[in-house]
This record gives structure tokens, sequence and C-alpha cells, in this order.
């Protein structure tokens, strides 16, 4: 069974020993896309950097431990994962691109945010709720989360005072790490980032403390978590780590989790990134996740279809979210007021859905306040229309994801997801993604998301998002055979 692992590989080292200032993050963004120009020869848009390229020299020799401890790795990273949409994909090369399978996100017009939850959005605007309010959100919100996240787990471990909404999963991930080493309390050694993940959130970590990038291999959809506890010390000041993993979909091992969890030492924030776990297997989360020094994180990007509306919560010790408090009231205020209704309703009908429940009646109209204007039938037939929307939703991705990566299997080596709209695509035929991302762009007019993007830095790794209509999905399938195809034959002659 073939196991994932986003190791350093030859071609990174190559990069590093070859820049004049390794410490230069941007130095080394141009040296990897000039090697790419340089492959591309005449398909080459920047000769410049192909010289560039073919001007360096080899300067040193280089480990892979020296490379995922470097400051520069994430920020070289961070401004190739710039380029690429600001450039290259967006930019320069838009002209090319027929068939986008790199968001990352739902295709909202097509399953966006259920009616039941758009009608909160506008009843919220029609009552001018939009004013000022707590900074940890308003309390009925931060109650329905508490509770919807209670349902979730082994046992209720949450009240209103574990909560606090938030402006996203990537701000808050920002804003924690602001929060928890811009402190004087704050251990002082290396924070540690599992990979692969995201290059804002990873980052936004290294603006503020060194970072050691942790190389984490996943099989059968499981991500093992024993180099990331393998790694940790009593000076670890942060962990952050996606719980479902981007972009394979693997979820991490639940026991293993735990174990990290206990082995931390209680001054090591360990920072959850579950905006991916979904779209699999409903489960119970252990307790361990509502230890002390944890702090979770999720948002509406992702399962409900709206990253532009830059809403999520965290859930961490009371004792924690009272000192998020202060932080928050400092730096933004708070999150926007008026999306509160969305995010109550949401969790609530959530927990009723996951528990079972078929109608709405009294007792669930008495957990919303007299002033909403509610009435049992109302209520009840939203519940229903959210049902049957969410239901379908969820068929339909999962079914798009399971026939993409079927037809993408017979092309390339493709990391079935457990969880995500994403899909890991490894093409054999390439060595380097960014250039695997250039060629097919060129060759099929399919855009797929290069894997060192989320730091996978081995192979011809693209991630796939699945979460497109299928005429789109079949074309660009049929798109890929035929280009990787005519490039085998090629190879042949």
């Amino acid at each position: 069974m073939r196991t994932f692992l986003p190791d350093v590989d030859a071609r990174l080292l190559d990069v590093v020993a070859r820049a004049r200032n390794p410490l230069d993050p941007l130095e080394l963004r141009d040296l990897w896309l000039g090697r790419v120009e340089h492959e591309l020869g005449t398909r080459s848009r920047r000769p410049e950097l192909a010289e560039q390229w073919r001007r360096s020299r080899l300067w040193r020799e280089v480990t892979a431990e020296e490379v995922l401890s470097s400051r520069s790795t994430v920020r070289f990273v961070k401004e190739l994962f710039n380029w690429f949409f600001r450039d290259d994909l967006y930019g320069d090369l838009a002209e090319q691109r027929a068939l986008l399978l790199s968001s990352g996100s739902v295709d909202e017009e097509h399953w966006g945010l259920p009616e039941t939850l758009k009608e909160c959005l506008r009843f919220a605007l029609r009552r001018d709720w939009y004013g000022y309010s707590d900074s940890r959100g308003r309390i009925p919100a931060r109650e329905a989360v508490a509770a919807y996240e209670n349902a979730l787990m082994e046992r209720p471990v949450y009240d209103e005072r574990n909560v606090a909404i938030t402006l996203g999963g990537t701000f808050t991930v920002s804003t924690l790490a602001d929060f928890v080493l811009s402190g004087t309390t704050a251990a002082a050694g290396q924070a540690l980032c599992g990979i692969p993940n995201y290059p804002p959130l990873v980052e936004a970590v290294a603006r503020r403390r060194d970072v050691r990038l942790v190389p984490l291999p996943s099989t059968a959809g499981r991500t093992s978590l024993q180099p990331l506890i393998a790694a940790l010390t009593p000076e670890t000041p942060l962990v952050l780590l996606q719980t479902a993993a981007n972009p394979t979909g693997a979820l991490v091992d639940e026991a293993e989790l735990a174990q990290l969890i206990n082995t931390a030492s209680p001054t090591t924030t360990i920072v959850l990134d579950e905006c991916h776990e979904w779209l699999g297997p409903e489960r119970l989360r252990s307790v361990a996740r509502a230890a002390r020094n944890v702090v979770r994180v999720s948002s509406l990007s992702k399962n409900w279809s709206a990253p532009g509306m830059k809403t999520g919560w965290m859930l961490a010790d009371r004792g924690f979210i009272d000192e998020y408090y202060e932080h928050a009231s400092t730096m933004f205020g708070g999150p926007p007021s008026f999306l509160y209704t969305v995010v109550e309703v949401l969790a609530r009908m959530e927990r009723w859905r996951i528990t079972g429940l078929s109608d709405a009646g009294i007792a669930e109209l008495a957990e919303f306040e007299p002033s909403y204007g509610l009435t049992a039938d109302r209520l009840n037939r939203a519940f229903h229309a959210y049902l049957t929307e969410r239901d379908t939703r969820e068929d339909a991705l999962s079914t798009l994801r399971a026939a993409t990566c079927h037809r993408l299997g017979k092309l390339a080596e493709v990391t079935v997801p457990a969880y995500s709209i994403n899909a890991a695509i490894t093409f054999p035929e390439w060595d380097d993604s960014y250039l695997c991302f250039r060629d097919l762009l060129r060759e099929t007019g399919v855009a797929v998301y290069p894997g060192i993007l989320n730091f996978c830095f081995n192979g011809g790794v693209a991630r796939v998002t699945t979460a497109r209509p299928w005429d789109e999905l079949s074309a660009a399938a049929d798109r890929l055979h035929v280009a990787l195809g005519s490039m085998a034959g090629t190879a042949d002659a």
C-alpha cells in the first residue's frame, strides 16, 4: 500500500545549494521558477528567470534538516504560492486556463449556502443586526456552537465560555500565532508545523517564531503523527496541525492525536486546523481535543461553501478564551455581527441533523429567543429544507470525488482522500510539481495546483479540487488522458 510522504528531495536541496544567499526567499523562488523556465525550453515565458538559473552554480552542501528548519523555506513556499495565483494562474497564463481544478473550494454557484442560511442573512439585515458586539461573539451563537461540538465529542465538554466566533480559518490561525507567540510566557523553542499544510497558516506562525516543518506520512487515508510526537520538546511553544491534510484528505489517527496532546508540555499550545475535516464518515472526536492546551479552529469556508464570508469559530479552554477576549478587542474588535444568526442557526440545525432528529418541534423552538418571531411550523419547514439541501449537496460532492479519483486513477497515482474535496494526484512523468502545472496548463488548458505550494516538496504532486460540475471534471480528465498519452508516445519515439 502506497504511503504519501511530503519529504525534501534532491531538487529542493539543489535550489538552496545554488542560492548566493540561502536566507533570501525571493532568490529561492526565482531559482525554482528559473529552473522551470529553463526546462520548458522554447516554451518558456520568462527567459530572464531561465538565464538566472543557467548562471547559478553550487555554493554549498545542504541537508534536509537544514531546509526543514529554515525560515527562508517557509517564506519561499509562500512567495511561490503568491506567484502562482497573482502572476501565473490569474496573471500572464490566464489565457491558457480553460478548466480550473486548482481552487481548493466548493463551486458555490452549484453548491452554495443552503437557502435557510441565506434567509438568516436577510433576516439579520432586516433587523439591523450589525452593531458592536462582544469580541468573542454573541452568546446565543456561542451556545449553539458549543452544543453542536459537544454532539461530535465522546462526551459533552464545552459551553459558551469555550467558544469564540472568529473571522475564518486563516485569520484565526494568524491571530492565534500572534496571541500565543508574542506573549512573554511562550516557550522559547521552535514551533512545529506538520506538512502538508497551507502556506498562509505556516507563514503566520513563522513570522513570530522559528519553525520546523515536520513531514507526516499518510497511508490508506490516515496520517501518522509519530514524527511530530518525536519532534516535541519541553520548549516547543506551538504545534500547528491540520486534522485532515490539504491536499491528501488524510485524517489524523485519533489515538495518535491523543498521544501528541498528552506528550506535549502543558506550555505547548496545539492548534488544530479542522477546516478540511468534512465529507467523510461521521465519527466521535476524542475528548483529548478539549485539553487545556488545545485550540480547535473551524470555518464556514469549506464545509458550507462560504470562503468569502470569513466566518468560523475556535474552541479552547475557558481561561484561554477569556484572555483572547482582550487580544481580540484590541486587534480587531469583533467579528461581523450580522453573521451571528447564520452561525447560530447552522450550529443548531447541524446538531439536530447529526443526532438523528427528523422534525423540529416545541423543544427546538425553545432554543431560540422569542424576539426571532419563529413558529414551530416555520422552524420545522426551514429545518426540512436545510436537511434536503445539505444531504443532496453531501451526496453530490461525495459522488463527484469518487468518480474523479476513479477517472484520474487511470492516468496517475491518486491518493484517495478520506475527507475533504481535494485529492493529491502524483504524475510520474514529472519530478517537479510546478513544472507539471505549467506543462499541463499549456497542453490541456487544465489548471491544477502544484503540490509544492502545500509543502509537498518531492515529485509531480498536484492537488485537484473535485467539487466542480461533472462536465468540467470529465472534460479535464479527457484532456489529461489525451495529453499524457501524447507525451508518452513522444517519449517512446
